[in-house]
């Protein structure tokens, strides 16, 4: 069984993370065919969402609990980017009207 998996239980959090399945919830049924996402996909997953919303970097990082904001700014540059190009595109919007 992957090691990387995590079992959700309503009364568990942290949730657990184990190579065992949840006595209580099975991680999903071999007929699901859902694809394996680990914990760190999901964290990697809430901060990108949350910088394409707006919320400031320096908020994430905290909340990531990275020691210095170099470090997520590094690791969300692909994103800075993007949100970047949309901000000119907004610029650019915002002057052709004028």
């Amino acid at each position: 069984m992957d090691r990387d998996r995590i079992c959700l239980h309503h009364d568990h959090w942290p949730p657990d993370r184990t190579d065992q399945p949840h006595p209580h919830l099975p991680c999903s049924p071999p007929h699901a065919e859902l694809r394996t996402i680990r914990f760190h996909d999901l964290r990697h997953t809430t901060a990108t969402l949350l910088l394409e919303e707006g919320v400031e970097l320096v908020v994430i990082k905290e909340l990531l609990g990275h020691a210095h904001i170099g470090v997520t700014a590094t690791i969300y540059a692909h994103v800075r980017l993007g949100l970047q190009r949309q901000a000119l595109d907004t610029l650019s919007a915002t002057l052709d009207r004028s």
